[in-house]
């Protein structure tokens, strides 16, 4: 059984906006580089996440985990996100397709976003 990841965003025509979220994918390729990962985003730029979802099923996913990279759940991942893994399943009937949480909704996500918020800025101690 192959497992892998699609780590799904927002997306922006910012192609800088992208470079956390292919971090994140370049860091799981490091520390698991058996698991394939990739990321996809909703719109203004690509992969979509039926594309990425089509590569990984070409490449011998039986398996694929959504990753929502939202803050909240909002309505991307409320509304639109279960319609296109609805999608994704009619079209790959032989893939199991699984949706975490928005990984803003973690424990461990807040916790790490308040102890950065109450680091001194660098800015700050440089002054």
């Amino acid at each position: 059984m192959t497992r892998s990841i699609i780590l799904f965003a927002h997306g922006s025509r910012d192609p800088l906006w992208r470079a956390p979220m292919e971090a994140v994918a370049q860091r799981i390729a490091t520390q698991q580089p058996e698991r394939p990962v990739a990321c996809a985003y909703l719109e203004l730029c690509e992969p979509s996440l039926p594309h990425a979802a089509a590569v990984q099923a070409a490449q011998g996913a039986t398996h694929i985990t959504v990753v929502p990279m939202f803050l909240g759940t909002g309505k991307h991942a409320r509304e639109d996100l279960p319609v296109l893994v609805e999608e994704l399943r009619a079209a790959h009937p032989g893939i199991e397709f699984a949706v975490q949480q928005a990984v803003g909704e973690d424990p461990r996500m807040t916790a790490l976003m308040a102890e950065i918020a109450c680091e001194t800025p660098v800015e700050a101690s440089t002054r």
